[in-house]
């Protein structure tokens, strides 16, 4: 399997333009807050199965209603594509 390119900064701040999710440095943040505990777990649950799907795994912090995400691609030294394709799949969760 070949190696995941890293993507330059310019495009995946044009890629993000419309999106909740923020670039810091080499890694796409994205942080929502829940009305409880409860949605925040089923938010992370679904992230989780389309992280399977994707083969592409975020870190994930649940800090009771907050739900902080981090995307970056190892394996390319920053982001690929491969956290863009995730983001935009996990920004179309309601």
């Amino acid at each position: 399997m070949s190696r995941p390119a890293a993507l330059d900064h310019s495009v995946i701040d044009e890629a993000l333009a419309d999106s909740r999710w923020e670039r810091r440095g080499s890694v796409l943040v994205l942080e929502r807050r829940f009305d409880s505990f409860a949605d925040a777990l089923g938010f992370v649950t679904s992230v989780g199965a389309l992280a399977e799907r994707h083969d592409h795994h975020p870190d994930i912090s649940l800090r009771w209603t907050l739900v902080t995400l981090e995307l970056t691609t190892h394996d390319a030294g920053g982001l690929s594509k491969l956290d863009l394709d995730l983001a935009g799949a996990i920004e179309q969760l309601s």
